[in-house]
């Protein structure tokens, strides 16, 4: 793959921008004089031109080509927006201040700029409703139709969903491990540093002592990954912290999932009341109805939300569970079935990327 293109003979220069590639987490090409810009010219996805041989490069004329940023050095130099012009540059960025936009734009060179993913989170109206099931098994079902995922776990105190999938040794990061984590994340080295388990990358707590993750991190991570997948699933709590604000309000489309019954529609009141104050689109999953339960219809009057899709009675699913099964590797049952349906209305022509 080409890389971006980093044309400068001056040393301080030359580090200075060898460690913003370093924090954008890319590799790029150097060169120190006119014949080595050329040969990488017209292949590099970005040329950054250091202010020493901005002259030499407009006077060589190595052909017009976008994408081309010079680094400026004197903000009190004028003639540096003249020489840029000269050599078809598109921007002038003076450091330290744009070290944030040339991080971004290098990240963006190599990553492309293409539409983030979606970003589905998950949450039951209720403890037990199956919230990590559905969002197991909706992965899953995404993973067979090719589309590029990434599980989360988004429960401290829950179980661990490297655990549903039966990954809980697998070797990668877990959530304790990035909660340091800030600005811009190279999105290829976290896809390589995550778990793969069952074909799907995932993201998921280890089994040491909650800790607590603040919301930066949380945002941080989930952009990185917008960049590069399809779809992320996260997998709520019905606590709300930091971390579940920040998936809400990102979120393209929140599902809550209901059973069918009246004390947990109650419930799941008051848990729609909350989430629907931070999502954009909030939508109702309902499983059941049990034989004495609610009708589907009947959960969304009085739930108020739109519903998505109705997972029917599955006999045998918890018993399945408990023996390792996945949920959602049988696409014909009920399950899978409601996962096929949900990724149907939530995924559009343009995110159907085969990986």
């Amino acid at each position: 793959m080409p890389r971006p293109l980093l044309v400068t003979a001056d040393p301080s220069i030359l580090d200075d921008l060898l460690r913003l590639a370093a924090t954008a987490g890319v590799e790029v090409d150097v060169a120190h004089d006119l014949p080595a810009a050329r040969r990488c010219w017209n292949a590099a996805p970005l040329v950054v031109l250091g202010p020493d041989l901005v002259d030499r490069c407009s006077a060589a004329r190595l052909g017009r080509r976008g994408r081309v940023v010079v680094l400026g050095q004197d903000l009190d130099d004028a003639t540096i927006w003249q020489r840029a012009v000269q050599v078809g540059a598109e921007h002038v960025v003076f450091l330290p201040d744009g070290e944030r936009w040339l991080v971004d734009a290098l990240a963006d060179a190599v990553e492309g700029t293409g539409s983030d993913g979606l970003l589905v989170a998950v949450i039951g109206g209720r403890g037990g409703a199956g919230a990590t099931t559905l969002s197991v098994a909706l992965a899953q079902s995404a993973v067979r139709r090719s589309l590029r995922t990434l599980l989360v776990d988004g429960d401290p105190l829950g179980g661990g969903i490297d655990l549903v999938l039966g990954g809980e040794e697998s070797l990668g990061l877990r959530w304790p491990e990035l909660g340091a984590t800030r600005g811009r994340v190279p999105a290829a080295a976290l896809a390589e540093a995550l778990p793969l388990l069952q074909d799907l990358s995932v993201l998921s707590w280890d089994r040491g002592e909650p800790a607590h993750l603040p919301a930066e991190a949380v945002q941080a991570v989930l952009a990185a990954a917008r960049r590069t997948r399809d779809l992320v699933v996260v997998d709520l709590p019905r606590s709300f912290d930091d971390a579940s604000r920040e998936v809400l309000t990102s979120a393209t489309t929140t599902l809550l999932v209901v059973p069918a019954e009246v004390r947990a529609t109650a419930a799941a009141a008051r848990v729609a009341g909350r989430t629907g104050l931070l999502c954009r689109d909030l939508r109702l999953v309902v499983r059941g109805p049990a034989p004495d339960g609610l009708t589907a219809a009947a959960v969304e009057r009085a739930l108020g939300l739109p519903l998505a899709g109705q997972a029917r009675a599955e006999p045998g699913l918890e018993l399945a569970l408990e023996r390792g099964e996945v949920p959602g590797r049988r696409h014909r049952s009920p399950l899978g079935r409601l996962c096929e349906q949900l990724l149907d209305d939530l995924v559009t022509d343009d995110q159907r990327r085969v990986a």
